[in-house]
């Protein structure tokens, strides 16, 4: 019996996923085997000694310690693109609330203190100042040609506008689902030079943190719209206030609010609604939970942020799965050790990421603790497990 921790509420969809006889799922749970978070930060959680994998019921992966938990030799999975269509959509409500001053026209109407033909009237009056513009011709820049990036920069497509896209670490995949008729350029600059929209779709790390700075900002179209729907850190706030403040930015639309933000007529600032949505989080569940399965079942790896992907079918007699330290004579050391007990190898694949190496192994017979052991003692090795049967047995 398998038993999974969650730290938030996960869609019935996800959890209908993990079949009840082969697992206990509780949002408070001794010993568990692995963990089911959305949001909650996980830097400051005591990892419990059994935890072998961390699944993420969306795609961003900011709020788990992944150093930490690569360094115990654990799998850290995510959904990309489970999310994707609700994201899109929000981004293109956002585009049409700043291009048509809806929120501005709506807080108008709201205020309105008359009945009858006085309100008419006053309507009529006051809409002059909320007069905006279409989409049809205007030009969206797409900075991260992701799952996201690529159905909004298709859709917007779709709706007439002219759509360039900037991402130098695009995946062929992505490539493929990108509309012909959107332009890649080679460079940030001059995705921004060309931009009336800007919408944000990178992962928050290091080299993205604070990348729209004034400097960027300053390469945009004088009153084009930003669209952060991807991490509020991707952007230097002090340099959208000041753009703001001087027109050259017509308005921030971003779904991370900010005390620096706030009450500024030209953010629209939404509560993270990005995923917010049944389908997005059922969508999201569904994924992870499979991805679980697929790792906790059989030893396979598939969506993890940390860990190279692997897929080997089950053959009969006992699975390991050993994690260690990408370096040299890894695999060789292992052999040799099911040798020296008499284990024949039926069959073996190793996958590399980064300074992680993953090898699953098939041997003949059962593997007994000390043999465990002896492999966990190897030099470099982070973690050592039996991997159970389709059907629970080891």
């Amino acid at each position: 019996m398998f038993k999974v921790l969650t730290l938030n509420r996960i869609s019935t969809e996800g959890l209908r996923h993990l079949p009840r006889n082969l697992y206990e799922v509780a949002s408070e749970i001794g010993h568990p085997d692995a963990i089911l978070v959305r949001s909650q930060d996980m830097h400051a959680l005591d990892v419990p000694e059994t935890l072998r994998a961390v699944a993420r019921a969306g795609a961003g992966v900011n709020n788990i310690p992944i150093d930490a938990l690569t360094a115990r030799g654990i799998p850290v999975f995510n959904a990309p693109g489970a999310n994707a269509n609700a994201v899109k959509e929000l981004v293109l409500a956002g585009m049409l609330l700043a291009a048509r001053n809806v929120c501005d026209g709506w807080e108008y109407v709201r205020s309105l203190n008359a009945t009858g033909a006085d309100l008419k009237k006053k309507v009529e009056a006051g809409k002059k100042q909320f007069v905006g513009f279409e989409l049809p011709g205007r030009t969206l820049g797409v900075l991260g040609l992701g799952a996201i990036g690529v159905k909004v920069a298709n859709t917007a497509h779709a709706l007439g506008m002219r759509v360039v896209g900037f991402d130098p670490g695009m995946t062929v995949d992505n490539a493929w689902k990108l509309s012909a008729e959107v332009e890649q350029v080679g460079t940030l600059g001059a995705l921004l030079s060309r931009s009336d929209f800007v919408s944000v779709h990178v992962p928050l790390n290091d080299a993205t943190r604070g990348m729209l700075d004034a400097e960027r900002l300053g390469m945009v179209r004088f009153g084009a719209i930003l669209l952060n729907f991807s991490r509020g850190e991707v952007v230097d706030e002090g340099a959208v206030l000041e753009a703001l403040a001087s027109d050259h930015l017509r308005a921030y639309v971003t779904d991370f609010p900010a005390a620096a933000f706030r009450g500024n007529p030209k953010v629209i600032a939404l509560p993270h609604l990005g995923a917010s949505t049944h389908e997005a989080e059922a969508n999201s569940a569904v994924m992870v939970a499979e991805q679980l399965r697929g790792y906790l079942e059989h030893g396979n790896i598939e969506n993890s942020v940390n860990f190279p992907s692997i897929d080997m079918p089950r053959t009969q007699g006992c699975r390991l799965a050993v994690v260690n330290a990408n370096v040299p004579n890894m695999v060789a050391q292992i052999s040799a050790t099911l040798g020296e007990h008499d284990l024949n190898i039926v069959d073996l694949l190793n996958r590399s990421r980064g300074e992680i190496a993953y090898t699953l192994v098939d041997v003949a017979c059962r593997v007994e603790e000390a043999v465990l052991d002896q492999l966990r003692a190897i030099e470099g090795v982070l973690s050592v497990r039996v991997v159970p049967d389709v059907n629970g047995a080891k």
